[in-house]
């Protein structure tokens, strides 16, 4: 596991379940936030409340032909720590809930550290986990096919629905489409710009519990495919990881939203 500090350093941490008790030693945080213990005198060097940059659940060239491993090393190395980074920095001796917990007022507080970096960290941490390597990924579930068959006539038209919330021409610039639970327990697509997701109240779109969710800023496919964000967003579908989606749609429909 990774951490990204407000400076942009990067520090390896170990996990707790890891470490053995010793005297004077002091563990802070759980899970996630986990201590770095140097030294065998009373020097101990913690990190506290730190948002980190989760490893991929996969190696980088895992996702290819779809996804191009130089571009998922960028990705997730580059512009995701950025991410962490920022979120790090604008909370630095604040408190540091979990993400999602961010999401919600991130638009009406008007904190951009919070909104772009917090944003952008919440949705990276979710799109590593709804891909996976083609035929590892599983199929819907048959609730979730019986929902997107009510909500958009068939799975083929859900995809080409997908498609054009997708196109340039739909989502201009950079941003996002997803796949949400909304308040009435219906599947919508919806797209939002930058690194705004559909958790935030006062989002562009509509608000709602993300199940699936692609990133469709130039970063995300521009070394493969550069100007062709369709054949990127067709490709997407050969390593959706279904599994995962399923478990967020039931979750979902008990009104709890992805959380890491």
């Amino acid at each position: 596991m990774k951490v990204i500090t407000a400076a942009g350093f990067l520090v390896l941490v170990v996990p707790i379940e890891s470490l053995r008790m010793t005297p004077g030693m002091v563990l802070e945080g759980s899970d996630r936030r986990s201590a770095l213990f140097g030294g065998a005198s009373a020097f101990v060097a913690t990190i506290a409340q730190a948002y980190d940059l989760p490893d991929l659940p996969y190696p980088y060239e895992a996702l290819e032909p779809s996804i191009d491993a130089a571009t998922m090393k960028i990705h997730h190395d580059k512009h995701h720590a950025t991410y962490v980074a920022g979120i790090n920095g604008a909370l630095e001796g604040k408190e540091q809930p979990p993400i999602a917990d961010l999401m919600t007022d991130a638009i009406k507080g008007g904190v951009k550290g919070i909104r772009n970096s917090g944003g952008g960290v919440y949705n990276h941490d979710l799109f590593w986990q709804v891909m996976a390597p083609k035929g590892k990924g599983g199929e819907p579930s048959k609730d979730l096919s019986t929902a997107i068959e009510k909500a958009f006539g068939s799975m083929d038209s859900f995809k080409e629905q997908w498609a054009a919330a997708a196109a340039p021409a739909a989502r201009f610039g950079s941003g996002w489409v997803w796949l949400i639970v909304d308040g009435k327990k219906d599947l919508k697509i919806t797209s939002t710009p930058n690194q705004d997701n559909p958790l935030m109240k006062g989002v562009e779109g509509d608000e709602g519990l993300p199940i699936l969710g692609i990133d469709v800023w130039e970063h995300a496919y521009y070394l493969k495919y550069q100007n062709r964000r369709p054949e990127y967003v067709s490709a997407f579908w050969d390593v959706v990881n279904w599994n995962q989606v399923n478990s967020w749609y039931t979750d979902a429909l008990n009104g709890k939203a992805p959380q890491f």
